[in-house]
């Protein structure tokens, strides 16, 4: 059995251990918000934390989640987070939406592991991160303006 707390709920897992923890989040949680892109970690569509670190949930088996804490897009509440998504709405960074879940993920740990991220910060942590609409200049705009209010309410 694997134990983890996943969107601060304590969870066991029972079956395979090499499920990748995406199929379970989605289609045995329901929670659809971390997508499936390309199914070999280069897209990001499916970036979950663990352990507070973006993690490709499409690659990462259910094994190594033993005692972890997961957070998928349906659980991120953190300041960064909810920075991050104000600015994302704000600056209407969405373009078709597929990609937005991982690269929101992985634009808030960035910000908790720098809370005043340079250009080349930016593009180093999200480069993991595809969009096939292009958004990266309103994605890199819209974690500036995330770092930005997080440094107002210090």
């Amino acid at each position: 059995m694997i134990s983890f707390t996943l969107n601060g709920t304590q969870r066991q897992y029972q079956g395979d251990p090499n499920q990748p923890l995406l199929w379970y989040v989605r289609d045995e949680l329901n929670l659809t918000g971390s997508k499936f892109g390309c199914g070999v970690a280069q897209c990001g569509a499916c970036t979950m934390h663990v352990n507070g670190q973006p993690v490709r949930a499409c690659s990462t088996p259910m094994a190594a989640v033993q005692n972890a804490s997961i957070t998928t897009i349906e659980g991120l509440d953190s300041v960064a987070g909810k920075a991050i998504q104000h600015a994302w709405q704000r600056l209407d960074v969405v373009q078709c939406g597929y990609c937005q879940s991982g690269q929101i993920m992985s634009a808030t740990a960035l910000l908790q592991n720098n809370p005043s991220p340079s250009d080349q910060d930016i593009d180093q942590a999200m480069q993991g991160n595809l969009c096939r609409c292009a958004t990266y200049h309103r994605i890199r705009q819209a974690i500036h303006q995330a770092a930005d209010d997080l440094a107002r309410e210090v």
